[in-house]
């Protein structure tokens, strides 16, 4: 298998499989922790695997993790096809908002390995798509957060034709942010809660670099 970081979200990965095919059908290896964990600089141990079913066209996501704990997660397609987008939501990341997208199908068998902090999302293509996630931690309740999947800031491209089934916490959730303001976000390794004092040039008092910085606006769709 091949294994690339993404160039847009690092801490995204992408894993091609090698196929070998005959008259039989095809075979190949869809997760290696061994060869995951050497690509990442760090252990993947798969704690926990869950099963997802949807219909065409159901949108799910944009779901995070906080940290703590803190959730890597390796995504397969074992049935039909979906359309899959990592959000970088950790505050501080040089590319916060930024997203990547791939298909993942039953066919290709691509996988994706996304690091604690990235969010993650999925637009069925087909009937009874079936996802598999394989967890580095087991489920901690209210831990989990959603962000609006429909964010227009966001602007993700989910390359839906009519509007997609949503649940109604996915509906009602809001959008990056406003989850930034609400201070519910994982926050990239040494960035200090916002609205903290950061030391001047002689260690004392706030930085100030000449230019403004008004708050992020809240979007909404």
């Amino acid at each position: 298998m091949e294994i690339e970081e993404t160039d847009a979200v690092p801490g995204a990965y992408v894993i091609t499989p090698h196929r070998h095919t005959d008259e039989r059908g095809a075979f190949f290896e869809s997760l290696r922790t061994d060869l995951v964990s050497e690509a990442i600089g760090r252990p993947f141990t798969v704690r926990q695997v869950n099963y997802s079913v949807s219909r065409r066209n159901t949108l799910r996501g944009v779901h995070g993790v906080l940290i703590p704990p803190g959730q890597a997660k390796y995504v397969t397609c074992v049935r039909g096809a979906f359309r899959d987008i990592a959000v970088d939501l950790r505050v501080g990341s040089p590319t916060f908002g930024r997203y990547t997208v791939n298909v993942l199908s039953a066919e290709n068998g691509v996988a994706v390995h996304l690091t604690e902090g990235l969010g993650h999302g999925f637009l069925a293509l087909t009937d009874d798509t079936c996802i598999c996630y394989a967890l580095s931690t087991v489920y901690v309740p209210g831990t989990q957060f959603e962000i609006d999947p429909l964010d227009p800031e966001l602007a993700l491209p989910w390359g839906f034709t009519e509007p997609p089934l949503l649940s109604e916490k996915d509906a009602r959730a809001p959008t990056l942010a406003q989850a930034r303001a609400k201070g519910i976000l994982p926050r990239w390794p040494g960035t200090p809660p916002e609205g903290a004092e950061q030391p001047g040039p002689d260690g004392n008092g706030a930085a100030h670099d000449g230019t403004s910085r008004p708050a992020a606006r809240p979007s909404y769709r």
